[in-house]
C-alpha cells in the first residue's frame, strides 16, 4: 500500500514538473527579483529650465556618434 502511494506521488510530481519549475524554480525567483528592482523605480521628470540642457547633452551625444571610426559593411563581407 505505500510502494503504491509513493508511486502515485512520484507520477503526480513527475506531471506536475514544469509547473512546479515555473513557479518555484530559478527563473521564477528571476523574474521575482526583477519585478521587486522594477516596483522601487521611480519616474523622473525634468524642469522646463533643464530642457536646454538635455538638447545640450543629445546635440554633444550626435556629434561624439558622426565622430566615431565606421567600417565599410561590403568591403568586411567580401572578405
Amino acid at each position: 500500500m505505500l510502494v503504491l502511494l509513493a508511486a502515485a506521488i512520484a507520477v503526480l510530481v513527475g506531471a506536475e514538473w514544469p509547473r512546479l519549475e515555473e513557479r518555484f524554480g530559478s527563473e521564477a525567483r528571476r523574474r521575482r527579483d526583477r519585478e521587486r528592482r522594477k516596483a522601487s523605480l521611480t519616474l523622473l521628470h525634468c524642469d522646463p529650465a533643464e530642457a536646454d540642457d538635455a538638447d545640450e547633452f543629445a546635440a554633444s551625444v550626435q556629434r561624439d556618434l558622426s565622430r566615431l571610426p565606421t567600417i565599410d559593411v561590403d568591403r568586411e563581407e567580401r572578405r
